[in-house]
């Protein structure tokens, strides 16, 4: 018997998935599964454009939600897994753009060519220039 597995989606907790899946369609210019992104407040999917991969990302409540720290200390919620987003040239201009929708920088920076960010339910996502 053979089982083909296949990555769908990376699926992020967050006490608003509306509010953090429309900062990910408007970060990387992806679009809503279902076109409808009002359809479920609880679980929302968001998938690249056609041609731009299979694999999308997920937003599921989390009333609970308790984001993690970075770097986290012993005691601290760690951060399970974070999204790398390659960005070209203009790394301070992809910052910028990232702020601009509600994203901060987290203040450890480990790499001069990459910026770690906090999304707006506060999960770590690392944008990099190339060499990063």
């Amino acid at each position: 018997m053979t089982t083909d597995f296949r990555l769908a989606s990376t699926v992020l907790g967050s006490p608003n998935p509306p509010e953090l899946a429309a900062f990910y369609v408007a970060l990387l210019g992806w679009r809503y599964r279902d076109d409808d992104a009002a359809g479920d407040p609880d679980w929302i999917v968001i998938k690249p454009p056609p041609g731009g991969g299979e694999a999308g990302l997920s937003f599921q409540r989390e009333e609970n939600h308790v984001p993690p720290a970075w770097p986290a200390g012993s005691e601290e919620q760690q951060m399970q897994l974070h999204l790398d987003i390659a960005v070209g040239e203009d790394l301070d201009g992809a910052v910028a753009r990232a702020e601009e929708l509600g994203a901060t920088q987290a203040e450890y920076q480990p790499q001069p060519l990459v910026r770690v960010m906090l999304d707006p339910a506060g999960h770590p996502f690392c944008l990099f220039a190339p060499g990063g």
